[in-house]
């Protein structure tokens, strides 16, 4: 194997994730006498992939159970068979057998970092208190020890910069910006003053993520102007959530669910996206989204829908600076002043943003992948 070679792995993340595959991996194929390789979860391979991309899905377990601790020892035969010269590691828990990698073989390392995983496992209440400080604490303990190993890190928020202060000055801001040819919609958007109203709700489906304060919104909708639909499409992790959520889609013929126990294609939702005049950002307020730009925000904007987001001077400026919809207190709607703000107001009147798209994140990527692989 003469050319050089790249491996993206993510111990969580599907072999077709967005981030993983469709932007970083996608992007990084573009450079010549390079062969990507894409590690993670098992899901159906993309089609369509360049010649250069090759998929290992190779795991496959519950969540909680042992074989995340086999996956580590797969993933480590894998680095030994492909012998990558960078390595982009996308899950915190692949960081120690990546840098026993690089002991052996004087690889580059890059620490993508999509979540501040601690602050996550200590703000969020997937866990009881004990366990989740513990785990909060496992997890940057192994950041920071294997830090100054770590040859860059890859920040998909700003605020990591002040939250992380392990990565020191070796980091890019690469930002989950929209990936995909531009679909230009007509601009301004006005809201259907008749008809069905078709509401959306994708990605995470989760309680911090504000999914009852979806429905709750639909409901009040559907009771003043009537002839409301609700798409919720994602993945649910709890199985206590996804119990409620299925109960409440039984007793409310307007709200959809499509997925929830499992993943659900990224096209699927941007074509459900596609579909629908608004999109919901109901986030509850909480340490580990406050500072962060949720994914869906770009694509609902890419689409032309006007958001309604929850109170949030980050998201404000950016949805409010585009004339891209309206900031609201989920849990005190003032649902005839909202409902006359969205038959009266025209969004997008200066048009879809460029700098929502993907491309200004492709160039620092790149440039960053070149100046390394120069050094091996």
């Amino acid at each position: 194997m003469s050319e050089k070679r790249i491996l993206l792995a993510s111990l969580l993340k599907p072999i077709n994730d967005t981030r993983l595959y469709e932007k970083l991996g996608l992007s990084l194929s573009k450079l010549a006498d390079l062969s990507i390789h894409v590690a993670g979860y098992e899901a159906p391979l993309p089609a369509g992939a360049p010649a250069n991309m090759h998929f290992h899905p190779i795991f496959r377990f519950r969540r909680l159970s042992a074989g995340r601790m086999v996956a580590q020892r797969d993933y480590y035969r894998l680095l030994q068979h492909i012998k990558p010269q960078v390595v982009i590691v996308g899950t915190h828990e692949l960081l120690l057998p990546t840098l026993l990698y690089k002991a052996r073989y004087g690889a580059r390392i890059i620490y993508d970092i999509r979540e501040n995983y601690s602050l996550n496992l200590r703000a969020q209440h997937n866990y009881s208190w004990p366990l989740k400080h513990l785990l909060a604490l496992a997890v940057r303990s192994v950041e920071k020890i294997t830090a100054n190993h770590t040859d860059h890190f890859l920040l998909a928020e700003i605020s990591y910069a002040d939250e992380l202060p392990f990565i020191s000055n070796r980091y890019t801001f690469i930002q989950n910006k929209y990936k995909g040819n531009p679909i230009e919609p007509a601009t301004p958007v006005s809201l259907p003053a008749n008809g069905q109203l078709r509401l959306i709700y994708s990605g995470t489906i989760a309680e911090e993520y504000g999914i009852w304060e979806a429905i709750g919104l639909a409901k009040q909708l559907q009771a003043v102007r009537g002839n409301v639909k609700l798409t919720i499409i994602g993945y649910c992790a709890s199985s206590h959530t996804l119990t409620k959520l299925r109960e409440a889609c039984q007793a409310l013929p307007f709200v959809e669910l499509i997925g929830g126990d499992k993943l659900v294609p990224h096209q699927a939702i941007l074509q459900q996206i596609e579909k629908s005049h608004i999109g919901l950002l109901p986030y509850r307020p909480n340490a580990s989204t406050f500072r962060c730009i949720p994914t869906k925000l770009y694509e609902y904007m890419v689409f032309g829908l006007p958001i309604l987001i929850q109170e949030n001077p980050l998201w404000k400026g950016i949805v409010e600076g585009n004339e891209a919809g309206i900031s609201v207190d989920f849990i005190q709607i003032n649902i005839d002043e909202l409902t006359k703000q969205l038959t009266t107001k025209a969004f997008y009147q200066s048009g879809i943003p460029a700098s929502i798209y993907w491309e200004s994140e492709e160039v620092k990527l790149l440039h960053v992948i070149n100046q390394l692989l120069a050094q091996v």
